[in-house]
């Protein structure tokens, strides 16, 4: 009992306030949004998954494990439990338990954790240790995978117990990959390192219009995006350029500094992602926040300039509830704020998308934040990942059903995908796409499972409503600028810091709402004065120094 108050307790304070974003879809889900990510380690597998499976004798002997008893096997993973979808889903998972109970004599549910409040529910679950749950989805930076596996909420996996019963994933996943999922020398995590995803900020807009503005290759800096929001409200006065919540400020002040320095920030210690290093220095601390006065300075005249020409409503600080994503999708405003993932969406020319349809000129765009400067991050091969509960009755089986899950090709598209007919069909030339008889609302399967902890780059089908040409085209500039995120396994020790944390968080939630929406009064240098005579009065250059010695103690 000690043991489960003590994890409670760590798992629900360790790790607060990281903001997730994007929505449930299976394509996109919430990220530590102030970074600029992608994972993309294709090349990086040592072995095939065809090959992986044939040698018994260096991964461990599958078939001599006793599955005589049959187990049920469930999985927690954010997301609502389908409704309205759920006859197709249900449809689903009786064929993909039928193919599991003949290949390991185990059955698979569901244990959804409801987005609200879902951060909190997901640590109490885990910290129950009760059997309720054995697979459990994760994340380095938005899931508390590293406070949960120092509180003994996950299970410890040896590799002989990973080749044993997972060993088409242990043979496929390199051993450095295996070294960035260990805490204090043990295996905890299940990595998703070989699926193509990047999740870096930036603005989507309308191309079209951007040529229109004189900007003949686009947006590629900041000054261009002034240039051309400035033309949209001049030529289009009915369009809002960017009708923005109020809730965006950490992504724009993050998107700033990206854009002006080589900074690289640390995943997990708070939302705005306001400590880390530079690509020149990965392991020096500090916070560009308190020491980039004159940038700083520079976005802030930049952000009142965007209020001054009518960017976003005079309200924005108030509006927490903007449909400004399906308006893009029809023509009523001019940009997007969100990562690349989203991107790939709106950049297509899906039935939602009718921009493309009413204007046969239309075109969309997207600066990501760090283009000025080459600036772009790897999303950590732990941003999506699976673990053992610790209180699992069944952690080998479990571990034999995400093999499944993971690498056989039945099962993944089954669980990805759903029925094939029913939610999706393949086309000629191999892609993916939905039946004439398709029902968006009872028979979208893909998003429902929110299987963010395993995907395959090996098994993926590509949504063949989705311009290729262009997002190959982006992924390949991004591979050719990014670093592998550095950070992975640093797990931040905040008990000594964690009130000065807090406070900087609201400090930086008061005065970067005022500062990103040109909210303030008086000048940008009085400003940001005042934000860092604040931050440094709540103890930042203290919370510098601490996180400064656990580098120096983990990578020196």
């Amino acid at each position: 009992m000690k043991k489960k108050v003590l994890a409670l307790f760590l798992a629900t304070t360790m790790v607060a306030g990281l903001v997730g974003c994007g929505g449930n879809s299976s394509d996109s889900k919430p990220d530590s949004s102030a970074t600029n990510a992608s994972t993309n380690n294709e090349s990086t597998s040592n072995t095939s998954t065809d090959n992986a499976s044939t040698d018994n004798a260096s991964t461990g002997d599958a078939s001599a494990i006793d599955t005589s008893e049959h187990v049920v096997i469930t999985y927690m993973t954010t997301g609502e439990t389908p409704t309205g979808t759920k006859e197709k889903y249900d449809e689903m998972m009786a064929q993909l338990n039928k193919i599991l109970t003949e290949k390991c004599n185990a059955e698979l549910q569901t244990y959804f954790i409801s987005w609200t409040d879902y951060l909190s529910n997901y640590n109490l679950t885990l910290a129950q240790m009760d059997g309720t749950v054995d697979l459990v989805g994760t994340a380095s930076d938005w899931l508390d995978a590293w406070p949960n596996s120092k509180n003994g909420a996950f299970l410890e996996l040896s590799e002989d117990m990973l080749k044993t019963y997972a060993p088409q994933t242990w043979a496929s996943v390199p051993a450095e990959n295996w070294e960035l999922c260990k805490y204090d020398g043990e295996i905890y995590l299940i990595p998703e390192d070989n699926y193509a995803q990047w999740t870096n900020h930036g603005f989507i807009y309308r191309l079209d219009w951007a040529k229109e503005a004189g900007l003949a290759n686009g947006v590629t800096k900041w000054e261009d995006l002034t240039t051309y929001f400035r033309y949209v409200k001049e030529t289009y006065p009915d369009i809002i350029p960017w009708d923005s919540d109020g809730t965006q400020y950490a992504q724009l002040a993050g998107g700033w500094i990206a854009s002006h320095s080589n900074y690289v920030p640390i995943d997990g210690i708070n939302a705005a992602a306001m400590w880390g290093g530079t690509r020149d220095d990965l392991y020096t601390i500090y916070s560009p926040f308190v020491t980039d006065t004159d940038s700083l300075v520079e976005f802030a005249k930049m952000m009142k300039e965007w209020d001054e020409i009518g960017v976003w409503q005079t309200d924005v600080l108030n509006n927490t509830s903007s449909t400004n994503r399906d308006d893009y999708r029809i023509g009523k405003v001019a940009a997007e704020q969100h990562h690349t993932q989203t991107w790939t969406d709106l950049v297509s020319h899906t039935p939602a998308n009718t921009i493309y349809d009413d204007d046969p000129d239309a075109e969309t765009g997207f600066f990501y934040f760090g283009q000025e400067t080459g600036n772009v991050t790897a999303l950590s091969i732990t941003h999506g990942a699976m673990a053992i509960s610790a209180g699992s009755k069944n952690p080998e089986r479990a571990l034999m059903v995400y093999d499944l899950l993971r690498n056989d090709p039945e099962c993944y598209t089954l669980f990805c995908y759903g029925v094939e007919g029913v939610s999706y069909e393949i086309t000629d030339d191999g892609l993916r796409t939905t039946p004439a008889s398709y029902n968006q609302d009872t028979d979208n399967i893909n998003g429902t499972t929110n299987y963010w902890w395993g995907r395959n780059d090996d098994l993926e089908i590509k949504d063949a409503s989705r311009d290729w040409d262009k997002i190959d085209a982006l992924y390949a500039e991004y591979d050719k600028l990014k670093i592998e995120y550095p950070y992975g396994q640093y797990v931040a020790d905040i008990d000594n810091i964690r009130s000065q944390i807090s406070n900087i968080n609201e400090i930086n939630t008061n005065y970067m709402k005022q500062i990103a929406f040109g909210k303030y009064q008086g000048t940008a240098e009085d400003i940001v004065a005042e934000y860092q005579a604040a931050l440094k009065a709540a103890g930042i250059d203290e919370v510098t120094a601490e996180l400064q010695r656990q580098f120096d103690a983990l990578y020196k």
